[in-house]
């Protein structure tokens, strides 16, 4: 039995070659091939000499498009962008670091300032940090600013250093201060 597939695929295998031998001398037999939808050209006929040298007759139109599968593929080609240099690649996104390095140096801008600016009373006697951040930001070129550290000391007149004087309620006051700001 395995005799006998060998057999039918040895006969196959002559067969197929034989009918591509078959197909090769066909082709070479019919001579160049043309590519789809364009005729052969006419043979020159005795009747009409070939002009050597002389531009073909103005009124003959121009070749139509040729449909071809190669000839698709080629339009496709063409309608792809074309590539950049490498030196334009680099150029690109060198400023493309640029731009990216001058966002984040406006992020990392030091919005953080230190000083000391002595907070405000509002109306009910609390002290206003808010109005000491601001000023403290406008010192420094900014508009605004919100408190991060306050500091607080306390005030007193000259009479609480007389030695054997008793320290009276309105002889000392505190005073906070804003000591650094985050600014905007």
């Amino acid at each position: 039995m395995l005799d006998r597939s060998r057999h039918l695929i040895a006969r196959a295998g002559t067969a197929a070659v034989t009918a591509a031998a078959a197909l090769l001398m066909l082709a070479a037999a019919l001579g160049t091939a043309w590519p789809q939808g364009t005729p052969p050209p006419a043979p020159a006929t005795q009747s009409e000499p070939a002009a050597a040298g002389q531009p073909p007759p103005q009124g003959s139109p121009a070749p139509p498009d040729n449909p071809g599968l190669i000839n698709q593929i080629g339009k496709l080609f063409d309608k792809l962008p074309t590539l950049k240099t490498p030196g334009e690649t680099i150029d690109d996104l060198n400023a493309r670091a640029r731009d990216a390095a001058d966002i984040l140096s406006r992020l990392t801008k030091p919005s953080l300032v230190t000083g000391r600016m002595i907070c405000p009373l509002s109306p009910n006697g609390a002290p206003d940090c808010k109005a000491a951040s601001d000023k403290l930001c406008q010192a420094k070129g900014f508009k605004e600013g919100k408190s991060l550290a306050s500091d607080a000391s306390e005030t007193c007149s000259a009479k609480v250093l007389i030695p054997g004087r008793a320290r009276k309620p309105g002889d000392c006051r505190t005073d906070t201060y804003v000591t650094s700001a985050l600014c905007q």
